[in-house]
């Protein structure tokens, strides 16, 4: 025998409110509509649900154990229309991000612990890639967004680039480095030290052989290379190796004091980091939501650190 269950959920709703008009008026139904409902089943099953001449009405054994099942299914709909809610509203899902190490490890998770501690019913794939290998992945589907540097007049025709932080870099050693504490430098007196470098496909690399250039620096000495940002913060702590890091990473590095910018200026990339989607994907609501908190928080980042260089060693 199979019963309507929202039948079952209209004599979960009399059950629990104690008559059929309070039923109906949690229900947000009629009075009579909701007394056809009871005897339609009362038919269907072929006992009767309430006891006959009883005021207030008192429901019989069959009726209390059916109320029981539909108030399951009252639960289950709810849930499942709070879910659905959830969903359409970008509180729950996967999103699937990928970006440069220096920039994912250094600034992006902090934000992505803040985001998930806000939304805890999202879960984040996040991966790290350059420019090609993220392009690759967009176009593929595998990606839903990428964060990194690009030249904004190199963004092809398939991918929308949505900037959220200009390009600034600056000189990084650690605070013990002999270079630390003066307060004013020329280029240089940089030369001679050692350097830590990015991998060769990572933006920061071609970075740092411009600021080697500008000195007449060509053939430099290299103490370390590839290695996650963390390690390179110990290396550089520990060392007199200098390095080449975004300024909002080293921004975000400061309560460690490990490291810090020496007092030189250097010229600044011309690359933006940003937002890279494909514009043929179509944008779930997790993605979009968790897109607008990052904006937002970039948004932050920037006026922050522009509030602390007017007053430390951010200036350039």
């Amino acid at each position: 025998m199979k019963l309507d269950p929202r039948h079952l959920e209209i004599l979960s709703a009399i059950v629990q409110h104690g008559g059929l008009t309070e039923g109906a008026q949690a229900l947000n139904k009629a009075q009579p509509s909701v007394s056809r409902t009871v005897a339609l089943l009362e038919e269907r099953i072929g006992m009767p649900l309430f006891e006959k001449g009883r005021r207030p009405l008192r429901p019989t054994e069959i009726c209390v154990a059916l109320a029981a099942e539909g108030q399951k299914i009252l639960q289950a709909n709810n849930t499942a229309s709070a879910l659905v809610a959830s969903y359409s509203g970008g509180k729950a899902g996967v999103i699937r991000v990928g970006g440069t190490p220096i920039f994912m490890d250094g600034v992006v998770s902090h934000m992505i612990a803040k985001f998930q501690l806000a939304n805890p019913a999202v879960r984040i794939d996040q991966s790290y890639s350059y420019v090609q290998e993220l392009e690759r992945q967009l176009e593929a589907g595998t990606l839903d967004l990428g964060i990194t540097p690009m030249e904004p007049e190199a963004v092809g025709e398939d991918y929308h680039f949505e900037q959220i932080l200009p390009g600034r870099n600056v000189i990084v050693c650690g605070v013990t480095h002999p270079l630390a504490q003066r307060s004013s430098l020329k280029l240089s007196e940089i030369a001679d030290f050692p350097w830590i470098a990015p991998p060769v496909t990572s933006p920061l690399y071609q970075d740092l052989r411009t600021v080697l250039n500008s000195i007449g620096v060509t053939d430099f000495k290299v103490s370390f290379t590839g290695g996650s940002l963390a390690s390179i913060v110990n290396i550089l702590s520990q060392s007199d190796s200098l390095t080449v890091l975004p300024l909002s990473v080293l921004f975000m590095l400061r309560k460690q004091s490990a490291v810090s910018a020496l007092s030189v200026r250097i010229g600044h990339p011309t690359r933006q980091l940003g937002l890279l989607t494909h514009t043929e994907a179509a944008e779930r609501p997790s993605v979009q939501r968790f897109k607008r908190f990052i904006k937002n928080e970039f948004d932050s980042l920037s006026s922050t650190i522009a509030h602390h260089e007017q007053n430390s060693i951010w200036r350039s």
